[in-house]
Order: structure tokens, then C-alpha cells, then sequence
């Protein structure tokens, strides 16, 4: 009985804790799911996977000169293609110098639109919106200088959640975006989205980014 009540006890102040009693506790609704661990691998495979998706749709487009884009019209979105036609003829008249960065940046709202959407042609955003008090937010943070020193080509920014979007829910924490060119390509919302898959690191900025 004694052994049951320290178990408890210990339960309840180490939720996340891998027992077997907190196991037990789990499968019967007691204690919350552990929450998912957050890794800065796991954090560079979501940056890479989203940045090869882009570059895959690029290099296939690529391959095309512009009137065999106007005949893709009536089979890919339009939006797409007027988007591509404009970078190609730009490309045509200058090349786009990459921006460094290597830092992490503290935003507000005031400052979303310049440093977000107006970020530039060529550069991608990589944005976390978090609130203090949240642990996979701060796990988050933690990783953040790591990844920006590494990638530098990409701006790293972070702001918190209520700050740049007024009521955003705590239950979307933590909220990652990243962005190309001023257009979001990919979201990761709430904590489940840190727990779908053991995700490795290396791999995601690997193509083309360097």
C-alpha cells in the first residue's frame, strides 16, 4: 500500500516520467499522453523536407522555356505559373545574391509584414511563434541559434504566439511556419505535430541550400 501511494505521489509530480505505474496510468485516461520530445533534428529534417519540396516543383519547371509554360496553363494552376513566369524573367536580368543571416530575430506585430511577407526573393523564413511558460516552446528556442548559425541563407525568427496574433490558441503551441519568398510553404501546429514520426536531422537543407 505504502509502495502504491509513493508511486502516486511520484506520478503526479513527474507526469512525463517512464514508469510502468505512469504507463499504467496513461491507458486508463489518469494522466495526460507524454509529450513528444523536440529535437534540433527533428527541427532540420521539417526545414529540409519542405525546402526539397519547393526545390523538386522548381526543377521541374525549370527544365521548361516560357512558351512551353504558357502550354502547361490548362494543366497546373495558373497561379503557380504566372508566379514561376515572374521569377524566370527576373532571373533573366539579374542574379539573386542569397542573404546571410545566422541569427535568431525577436519580432512583433508590428514588424510581421517587413521581416515575413516582404522578406525578399530568394529567402526563406523560418518562423516560431511560441509563449513562455510552454516546454516544447522553450525546447524550441533552445535549438533556434544552432539551426540559424548553420543555415544562414534562412532568417530564423521567433516572436510570442498572442503578440503577433492576437488570441492565438495556447493549444496550437508550439506553431512553426516557414516561408519562401513571402509565401507560406509549410505549417506545424500544436504539439501532436512533434510527435507523428522520429524524425532525423541531417537531410533537409542538404539540396541545394548550402
Amino acid at each position: 500500500m505504502e509502495a502504491t501511494l509513493r508511486q502516486r505521489y511520484a506520478a503526479l509530480n513527474n507526469p512525463n516520467e517512464d514508469t510502468e505505474w505512469n504507463d499504467i496510468l496513461r491507458q486508463k485516461g489518469i494522466l495526460p499522453p507524454k509529450e513528444p520530445e523536440v529535437t534540433e533534428e527533428m527541427l532540420t529534417e521539417m526545414i529540409e523536407q519542405t525546402i526539397e519540396e519547393k526545390q523538386s516543383a522548381d526543377a521541374r519547371l525549370g527544365k521548361l522555356n516560357l512558351e512551353e509554360l504558357d502550354e502547361l496553363e490548362d494543366d497546373e494552376d495558373e497561379a503557380i505559373l504566372l508566379e514561376y513566369r515572374k521569377k524566370r524573367l527576373a532571373e533573366m536580368k539579374a542574379e539573386i545574391e542569397a542573404s546571410k543571416f545566422g541569427e535568431v530575430l525577436e519580432i512583433t506585430a508590428q514588424d510581421y509584414v517587413e521581416k515575413v511577407n516582404k522578406a525578399g526573393p530568394g529567402v526563406w523564413v523560418f518562423l516560431h511563434l511560441y509563449k513562455q511558460g510552454v516546454p516544447l516552446c522553450a525546447l524550441i528556442n533552445q535549438h533556434l541559434p544552432r539551426l540559424a548559425a548553420k543555415f544562414a541563407k534562412v532568417k530564423f525568427i521567433k516572436a510570442i504566439s498572442t503578440t503577433c496574433i492576437p488570441n492565438f490558441p495556447d493549444r496550437n503551441l508550439p506553431a512553426i511556419f516557414v516561408y519562401f519568398e513571402g509565401q507560406m510553404k509549410k505549417q506545424f501546429v500544436g504539439a501532436a505535430e512533434f510527435g507523428k514520426d522520429k524524425i532525423t536531422l541531417e537531410g533537409w537543407w542538404t539540396n541545394g541550400m548550402d
